[in-house]
Formats: structure tokens, sequence, C-alpha cells
């Protein structure tokens, strides 16, 4: 699942694009900050030099000064800030990450929540940061798998990340053969459809479980409100990169968009102690909404 940051880049800076100046990559910490919670200190400022070359490159630049005039323009706030965050962010996820979490949901919560609810209503999920779309596809094999000994079951999963470039990866579905190397042998044979072209070495992700996940991008940053509330959410591993007031603060907002009754699974190296949040630990990094 997925985790955000700006991590160091192998990538060599041209000779041509000097060093970026201290003002100029102060008002980049300061804006990538603001703009998606990311904390940006001084040591990330050459892994930042790298990440922004690409942008360079795109839009013919050769100084990171002049880049910069160009973001913070009328016209780099309306066109260019999508691309910036691209850039900066990695998505590092995977499928059935964290399985014990998927174990508990299928083991325990799924089943209670059957045995209230039956066919009355569709189950609804959130995939918070869902990266190139492990995460999310994970939870539709799970839940599918779950419908087939569950008569009545329905489930929903809506699928967000703040980058453009990891949604449209997830769109597509389409993944290596290394990516589903681990995966249990009964979901890979139910759940993955492989290439016609074997050398190709690619799988894509069976429409059964395609047709249940809605992929759209969001800002956490931002004020949101899902169009229904939630039986649960999953962020794992996004939180980690930000602030402690920023993490309580994007908290309170998961809550406001939870039913009362749902789940929240965060990531094992995250955590909401001392925090004031409407949610008890029923799990090792898995709440449930009073």
């Amino acid at each position: 699942m997925p985790s955000r940051d700006v991590e160091n880049s192998a990538a060599v800076i041209p000779v041509r694009a000097r060093a970026m100046c201290e003002r100029d990559f102060k008002r980049f910490s300061d804006f990538i900050h603001n703009e998606c919670g990311i904390k940006m200190p001084p040591g990330k400022k050459t892994m930042l030099e790298a990440r922004l070359q690409k942008r360079l490159r795109a839009l013919g630049f050769d100084t990171y000064a002049r880049y910069c005039e160009f973001l913070f323009s009328p016209n780099g706030m309306q066109s260019e800030i999508i691309h910036l965050l691209d850039v900066v962010t990695t998505n590092t996820t995977d499928f059935f990450r964290e399985p014990r979490h998927f174990e508990i949901l299928s083991e325990r919560l799924l089943p209670a929540w059957h045995g209230r609810f039956g066919g009355s209503r569709e189950m609804r999920f959130w995939s918070a940061g869902c990266s190139t779309g492990e995460e999310p596809y994970t939870l539709g094999m799970v839940l599918e798998d779950f419908a087939a000994r569950a008569p009545g079951f329905r489930f929903s999963i809506t699928a967000t990340d703040i980058s453009t470039r990891v949604l449209e990866h997830a769109v597509r579905a389409v993944y290596t053969e290394e990516k589903v190397a681990r995966m249990a042998m009964t979901f890979k044979k139910r759940y993955l459809l492989r290439s016609k072209d074997k050398s190709r070495g690619l799988v894509r992700i069976a429409p059964e479980v395609r047709r249940h996940v809605t992929f759209g991008r969001l800002n956490f940053m931002e004020p949101f409100s899902l169009e229904h509330k939630l039986d649960a959410i999953f962020c794992r591993n996004v939180m980690i990169y930000f602030e402690r007031a920023t993490q309580e603060e994007l908290l309170s907002k998961f809550c406001a968009n939870l039913l009362s009754g749902g789940h929240l699974f965060i990531g094992h190296s995250e955590s909401i102690t001392g925090m004031r949040l409407p949610l008890r630990q029923v799990a090792p990094t898995i709440y449930q909404r009073e």
C-alpha cells in the first residue's frame, strides 16, 4: 500500500543546470509542504534538484530560477502544479502489502458486517493514497472472494491519489508478472488476465474486480467530503511524511467521512497515540469509529 515521500534519487543533474539557490529551495519546500503536506527539510535539496530536472527538460528551462519564476506565475499556478507534485512524490506499494490487515478484514470484519446488513446495502471502501492501484485491487480481490461465499454481499471501492501519473497507471490495471509473483495462486487464477504475448510478462486485473473500483484525484490538504460515508478507509504509509499536526487534521477529516462503527486502517509505522479522535483500537493499526 501506498507510501509517499520525496526520496533520494540516482538521477544526475546536468552540468548546465546550476545548483538551486537557498531562496528558491525555500519557496519550493514551503509550497510542497503547504500543497500536499510533505516535509522538505534542507537535506532534501539535492534530491529535489534531481527530481525537478524532468520538468526543466520538458519546459526548456536551463536553471531552477527560471522554473521557480514560471511555477509561481499565474500561468504556472494554473498548469504546472500537478506536474510538480507528480515528480516530487514517490509511490511505493505492493499487492497484499501488510497482509494481516486483509486477513482480519476477511475473517472478522466482513462476516460481522454481512451478518448485520446482509444484502440491504453495499459496503463502501476508500483507498486513500492509492498510488498505482495495488491496494484497491487487492481490496477488490478480497471482497470479490468474500462475495462468492456470502449471498447478497455488494461493495464499492473509491480510490484516490494526488498524482495524475500514478492514477493513469492504476486505471490501466496492467502490471508486471514480477509485481504479482508472491500473490496466492488462487487469486492469480481468478483475478488476473495474462497477456497473449507471454514474452511481455504482463498481467491485467480481471474486469470483475476492476468494475468495483472508481479512481479520482484528491489532495488531502484541501477540504473534501465524499458523496457517501464509508464503512472502511485504508490510508497506509501515507501519513508518515506529514508533521504530527497535519496527521491529526487529516485523520479528523477521515473520521468525518467514516460511518459510526466503520474501520480505519493505517500503516504499521504510523500511530494515532495522543490524538483526540473518535476512534478505538480493535487490532494493531486498525481502528473503529465510535
